[in-house]
This record gives C-alpha cells, sequence and structure tokens, in this order.
C-alpha cells in the first residue's frame, strides 16, 4: 500500500509543531529547557525501540514514560502554569476585573490614557530621583493573592501616591505594588522571584521579583532601579530593560513588550 499523506495528517502535524514551538517559547532561557531535551530524547529513543521492536528497551522506557504526565508537571510546575496562563489570556474575556477596560489595546480609551500616564508620571519622576519602585498592574486575573502580607489600600491611583509610597523613609517602600483599575489595591507585599539562569548578574531581586511575578500572573510589572535609574518592564516572564517613557506607556496600553 504506498504511504499517503492526507488533510488529517497535515493538520495533526502543524498543531503538534506549534504546540512544541509554543512550549519552546515559555522554557527558553530556563533551566527547564535542558530536562525538557532530556525527556524528549527518552521518547524518540522509546519510539525507535518500539519501531525496531526492540522488546526490553521498549518495555523498560514504557515504564518510565508510563510516569512521565505526572513528572512533567511537577518539574515543569513554574512553565505549566505559564502556558495555562497564556491560553486563557489570550482566549478568555471576562467582565469580573475591571482592568481590562483601562488597560487594552485601544489606545484612543480615555480612562486607559489617564491611569497610565498617572504611572508613568511616577516612575518617569521616580528614576529621575533614582527612587528604587515595583509596580505590578494587572491584567485580566486578579492580584489579591499576591497582596497576602502587604499592606491593604485601596486607594486611587495617583502619581503623587506612587512616589509617596516608594519614598525611602516610608513603611510601605520595600516590596511591591498592585494595581488593579484605577486602584491602588495593595502596597510592601513580597512578590515570588524568578528561577531563570540567563537573567544579567547585575540584576538585584527587585529585578528578579518583577520578572517572576509576570512569570505567575498576567500582570505588568515595573521596577524603577535605585542604583541607576533605569526603568524595566515585564510581561510574562519577558522583560526589557531601560526602556524609555514612551515605551512604557506604550506597554501599559497595549498589554504587552514593544517590539525592539
Amino acid at each position: 500500500m504506498p504511504f499517503q499523506i492526507t488533510i488529517t495528517d497535515i493538520i495533526d502535524i502543524t498543531l503538534v509543531a506549534l504546540i512544541l514551538f509554543q512550549l519552546y517559547r515559555l522554557i527558553r532561557g530556563t533551566a527547564a529547557f535542558s530536562i525538557f531535551l532530556g525527556v524528549f530524547l527518552i521518547y524518540v529513543s522509546w519510539l525507535v525501540a518500539k519501531t525496531l521492536k526492540m522488546e526490553l528497551i521498549t518495555a523498560l522506557l514504557g515504564q518510565v514514560i508510563g510516569v512521565g504526565a505526572i513528572a512533567i508537571i511537577i518539574v515543569f510546575q513554574q512553565e505549566v502554569r505559564r502556558f495555562l496562563l497564556a491560553l486563557g489570556n489570550r482566549y478568555i474575556t471576562t467582565s469580573r476585573f475591571p482592568l481590562r477596560k483601562f488597560f487594552s489595546s485601544k489606545k484612543d480609551d480615555p480612562k486607559a490614557l489617564r491611569v497610565a500616564e498617572k504611572i508613568v508620571r511616577a516612575c518617569e519622576s521616580m528614576a529621575a530621583k533614582k527612587t528604587g519602585a515595583l509596580i505590578a498592574v494587572g491584567s485580566k486575573g486578579s492580584l489579591d493573592i499576591f497582596s497576602e502580607g502587604g499592606e491593604i489600600l485601596n486607594a486611587r491611583v495617583s502619581a503623587g501616591l506612587l512616589e509617596t509610597i516608594f519614598f525611602k523613609n516610608t513603611p510601605l517602600h520595600d516590596g511591591a505594588t498592585l494595581i488593579e483599575g484605577d486602584t491602588i489595591i495593595a502596597a510592601r507585599c513580597p512578590l515570588p522571584a524568578t528561577d531563570q539562569p540567563s537573567i544579567p548578574s547585575g540584576f538585584g531581586m527587585r529585578h528578579r521579583a518583577a520578572i517572576g511575578m509576570s512569570e505567575h500572573s498576567d500582570a505588568i510589572v515595573i521596577a524603577v532601579s535605585e542604583e541607576n535609574g533605569t526603568v524595566t518592564v515585564a510581561v510574562s516572564g519577558q522583560y526589557r530593560y531601560n526602556i524609555s517613557i514612551n515605551e512604557l506607556r506604550n506597554t501599559l496600553l497595549s498589554g504587552k513588550l514593544q517590539e525592539i
């Protein structure tokens, strides 16, 4: 019987390629990438052994693959979370969280512009004064879980209030400030730090927390360096260092990092 490729086969191959590509984008630059290669090689070896009818090796590798799903969930729990979050952000819409209407791709939305401008003005001023800051701006998901351990504020966003929070002599300047919609919900919040091995050695805990928070949520996270006054923004585990104020504004309004 001649070998035939049907339209279903083409769709199947295309979908697998897309899934693998998205998975690669999520884990590239992390320690999980090397582990993924190891798992992939084991699976390929199992397929080869099965094709060649090497029963002993097939049985041995089959046992390893049999518990592979659980092992992958344990080892790649952070990447699995990021992958599901990316799917949710792209395909799920909800009216429960008000920030969606504030920070969207509609740059002519007056509410989005007003809130973004307040955050941008505060970051510009703090960068000029080399005042360290860490701000997480929520998108579709709630940031309430990250407010535990912080100080609940529920105050209207303003540039002056943000600068006051991060003034080095105030009790709220350590940790992150969380913003949803036009409300500062909490300050002095501890955030999860990233474990990406490719992070520059010059990045301190503030920048690592910004990247880590973006890995665990759909928030846009801004870090202002107190050493050199640079502004870094992180989204979905990716980051841009030393961005301009205009780039920060565009990121807040579009919800994604600006291409360079």
